[in-house]
């Protein structure tokens, strides 16, 4: 599988001939080397919450693909009301779809969804495990520090884990859910969009030390698990 990374927490991954972007905000997103017009044909979207910075442009995408929305309930009914193919799920469950597995877990943040002018699909966010090509990625979503996180200890190849502090976990908390986690390698994310979340990747690979392989990633660079 190849995870291409486009800015603040947007992942293309890339196996078994499917392709799947997380969290696709490139319009308006400062960090993005690329628009939403130079993403390949997508097979799937997965949400980790609504928040404008992550629900993007996902509702075009789905619609310009053919592309299923993959999102906890209310967000993923937000989505299909405004015209886009969504599957609802929740946290703790998990779906086998054609192009791999996917399971929802708890993450810490807000629940409001951007556009939303009524309330009515506020919802929980999450983070995502999908499996694609016996690949594991864990993408965390927006959260802080839980202790949720040690049930998918070992279970998890590739996790991407935000480090901006602020709105999200800080580079200290970080290094402790790599702790908890152990995934084999781990690519930071969330830092530097904008002054209020800066943050240095080196401080921390430096301090993950030997819990994992760290990968940091430029927009638009790549990085494949083997």
């Amino acid at each position: 599988m190849k995870a291409t990374f486009h800015g603040h927490a947007c992942f293309l991954l890339e196996g078994d001939g499917k392709r799947v972007v997380i969290d696709p905000f490139l319009t308006g997103n400062p960090a993005a080397v690329i628009g939403p017009d130079a993403l390949p044909k997508l097979d799937a979207i997965l949400l980790s919450h609504g928040h404008g910075d992550h629900l993007g442009d996902a509702v075009a995408l789905a619609k310009r693909d053919k592309a299923t929305i993959v999102a906890t309930a209310e967000l993923a009914a937000f989505c299909g009301d405004n015209g886009a193919t969504a599957h609802a799920m929740h946290i703790g469950g998990a779906h086998q779809f054609p192009f791999g597995r996917v399971k929802l877990v708890p993450a810490f943040h807000g629940g409001r969804v951007e556009g939303d002018a009524t309330g009515k699909y506020t919802t929980n966010p999450c983070g995502v495990v999908v499996t694609i090509g016996g690949k594991s990625v864990y993408h965390t979503g927006d959260t802080g520090l839980t202790l949720e996180m040690q049930l998918l200890e070992g279970r998890v190849d590739l996790m991407l884990v935000p480090i901006g502090d602020n709105y999200t976990m800080g580079v200290e908390d970080a290094v402790r859910a790599v702790g908890f986690v152990k995934p084999k390698v781990v690519i930071p994310m969330h830092y530097n969009t904008w002054d209020v979340i800066r943050a240095d990747p080196r401080a921390f690979q430096r301090d993950v030390g030997s819990r994992a392989e760290v990968r940091i990633l430029a927009p638009g660079e790549s990085y494949t698990l083997t």
